[in-house]
């Protein structure tokens, strides 16, 4: 079977519109239409309804979709393997989050190269959803995100809890609030626990949707801000950054994906217990 008509069929079930699946897939709705219509003559079987309310497996989608993914997982494992080059018996694919790349995955890194240096490693930023969708289209073996969904066959552990805490560029108690206050959207739990905490906080003047932009902003034009810990320790032991007394911490856990698959061996098993030891030398437990 083509693996294109598998891709396509995930990516249906993964946005449940054929008009979405054509635009992540950089086609045109009729060749996704195409596609699954020879799909279904393959299999005999219909595996979309499709209303005005979107598109739902039928009884035999959902039984297909374990089978398209691991199609496409091991259609993608065979790729790599017959591309590595000499001195490399396999290849492991990582993603993960940008601010998860810090430290974190950064110190893994050399773990591996030391610990497994005959597995070669590829690694890719993105975020949850993007992570998700390569995982379970074989893409990435491992996933490091913040917002993972849950999937057949795909395993979720958490990985770390960040502890996120108040900083600020000047010595100053929690309620001193100024205008240079930089809201860092950290995702809805930590929203919703923020306005819990300050519920007469005025509209920040700068708000931004990535932890290291707001570090950069505040190191360059002063202000304060919630960070996770591991960010900024060195900051505040070289006093560039203060901790605001009495200001509540949140936590963010950090969650590690990765396909059930019993194909990959020791190595596999090798690689994720590098990545939870890494993980928990950055725990703030």
């Amino acid at each position: 079977m083509n693996i294109d008509l598998a891709r396509t069929f995930l990516e249906i079930v993964e946005t449940g519109n054929f008009n979405k699946a054509a635009e992540r897939l950089h086609v045109t709705q009729s060749t996704v239409s195409m596609r699954i219509k020879a799909l279904e003559d393959e299999l005999g079987r219909a595996l979309f309804v499709r209303s005005k309310a979107g598109t739902e497996l039928t009884a035999a989608g959902t039984r297909f979709r374990r089978y398209a993914a691991m199609m496409v997982r091991v259609w993608e494992q065979a790729r790599q393997e017959i591309a590595l080059p000499a001195g490399f018996r396999t290849v492991l694919n990582v993603g993960g989050q940008f601010s998860l790349w810090d430290r974190l995955l950064v110190q893994w890194l050399p773990w591996m190269r030391t610990a497994l240096p005959e597995v070669a490693v590829r690694a890719e930023v993105g975020l949850s959803e993007g992570l998700m969708r390569q995982l379970a289209e074989g893409l990435l073996d491992v996933g490091i995100m913040y917002s993972p969904q849950s999937r057949p066959g795909l395993h979720i552990e958490k990985l770390l809890d960040e502890r996120l805490i108040m900083v600020s560029t000047r010595k100053r108690s929690v309620g001193e609030w100024d205008d240079d206050y930089v809201f860092v959207d950290w995702g809805p739990e930590f929203r919703q626990g923020h306005g819990r905490a300050f519920p007469d906080l005025k509209t920040p003047a700068v708000s931004v949707g990535l932890g290291a932009m707001g570090l950069q902003f505040l190191f360059a034009h002063g202000g304060t801000g919630y960070f996770p810990m591991r960010t900024v320790r060195s900051a505040l032991a070289a006093g560039r950054l203060f901790e605001v007394a009495d200001a509540p911490d949140f936590r963010r856990p950090a969650w590690l994906v990765y396909a059930e698959d019993d194909s990959r061996g020791e190595w596999f098993v090798t690689a994720l217990e590098g990545l939870r030891y890494a993980a928990s030398l950055e725990s703030e437990e």
